[in-house]
């Protein structure tokens, strides 16, 4: 018998997945597919270069199940096969072949043409991993290979949801922050904000943390980054949001390596439901490859035509790097400021193809004493209509709905003011 990985799943849907479905990305794994079909072999290919599968390492042949026989007789076998066949009792008449050159350890994904539950079950009995129907679409081999790593027993993968403006000056952090705030205390989901502007970040000031340790320790430490190392660096705001805060001193260079955040996201990743990351407004490797790893993508502009450009580049280039992903998300900052000449939001949606979130009016008093008081803007006005908008992006961003608050008592304010002091 084949000494794969085995894992019970129902047969593969027929019907696409919405595209808010979240796949966790899959580790540094080698994976070797060998198709029948010119149209099987193009999707995978298309996977290979989905953000999931960015860590692994995929190498395609044409022949099928022969070809697979064939190339382990002098050769280790990877981490996962995916095979795909026609034929019914070839298929596992070449499984069984297949068993005498397989390592121990690999994971098989086949892909096949009949929708049969007894064939199904006799690819469980050998061992197989997963049975995905063709015609098979780029995500559907994502998805497979993606779940092969997620096992139902372990913790969920945390959700990174990426924050960037559009252009300098216009409110993006502000924005992301109060989204997390948000996130932590109406979707009462454990969060953590990452403040990635080391030289300038705010994070720490809008949440008027001053921690000696940040983000910073973790970036220029990689060999010491674990899940106790960050829980060490974090800096907890509320009963569910931390911050990663930024050193936002200027005696060192940040000059960072494209891959440079990994490990620090990695971790996070497996720590906590939602990670929420603050990018400066700058052009990087490591920017840009923050952006397309993301789960999801709010960019953040202000009603100008600067932003405008910026915002529909940024669009055009995240929609085709991730194509398998929902488009990113867009919020209008700063909108109606006293006799500046602005871009309507309507203007604005048939540029980009799509709508804004929300349009958040500018107003100055209130943002400005929260920023210097270290307080969101929930703190400062319980009513302020862009806690809703706030909410609504929180919504958006993580798929889910306002819980339900308890009761408030005579004493809620007090407790309150206690607690953020």
């Amino acid at each position: 018998m084949i000494n794969y990985a085995r894992q019970t799943q129902e047969e593969q849907p027929e019907i696409p997945p919405p595209v808010e479905e979240h796949i966790a990305p899959a580790p540094r794994v080698s994976v070797q597919a060998f198709c029948e079909t010119v149209e099987t072999a193009a999707a995978v290919q298309s996977a290979g270069e989905d953000r999931r599968l960015g860590k692994a390492h995929l190498k395609i042949q044409m022949g099928g199940m022969a070809a697979a026989i064939e190339a382990y007789r002098s050769a280790p076998t990877p981490n996962v096969i995916v095979l795909e066949s026609d034929a019914r009792n070839d298929l596992l008449a070449g499984l069984d072949q297949l068993a005498t050159v397989c390592d121990a350890g690999t994971r098989v994904v086949v892909i096949g043409r009949i929708n049969d539950v007894m064939l199904y079950r006799e690819l469980v009995r050998r061992g197989v991993s997963d049975y995905v129907l063709a015609p098979v679409g780029p995500i559907d081999v994502v998805r497979s290979i993606c779940n092969l790593f997620s096992a139902p027993e372990a913790k969920a993968v945390g959700r990174i949801i990426a924050v960037v403006g559009a252009k300098g000056g216009v409110g993006a952090s502000t924005i992301s922050h109060n989204v997390a705030w948000a996130i932590a205390r109406d979707l009462a989901m454990d969060a953590v904000v990452a403040d990635l502007d080391l030289a300038f970040g705010t994070a720490g000031l809008d949440y008027n943390q001053d921690p000696p340790q940040g983000i910073a320790d973790a970036v220029f430490s990689p060999d010491r980054v674990d899940t106790a190392f960050i829980d060490r660096l974090l800096s907890k705001c509320t009963d569910h949001l931390s911050l990663l805060a930024a050193p936002a001193t200027l005696d060192r260079v940040y000059d960072f390596g494209t891959d440079a955040f990994d490990s620090v996201f990695d971790t996070l990743r497996s720590t906590m439901p939602c990670i929420v990351l603050d990018i400066p407004h700058q052009w990087s490797g490591w920017t840009k490859r923050a952006l397309i790893g993301a789960d999801d993508i709010l960019i953040v502009a202000a009603p100008d035509l600067a932003n405008l450009r910026n915002t529909k580049n940024l669009f055009d280039l995240l929609k085709a790097a991730r194509p398998n992903d929902r488009p990113p998300l867009y919020c209008l900052n700063q909108v109606g400021v006293p006799k500046r000449p602005e871009i309507a939001a309507t203007e604005f949606a048939k540029a980009i193809e799509s709508q804004p979130v929300v349009s958040i009016p500018f107003e100055p008093q209130i943002f400005g004493a929260a920023a210097n008081n270290g307080q969101m803007i929930a703190e400062i006005s319980a009513n302020h209509k862009s806690i809703e908008m706030f909410l609504q992006i929180a919504q958006r961003l993580t798929g889910r709905s306002e819980t339900k608050k308890q009761k408030s008592s005579l004493l809620s304010p007090l407790i309150d003011k206690l607690r953020g002091k």
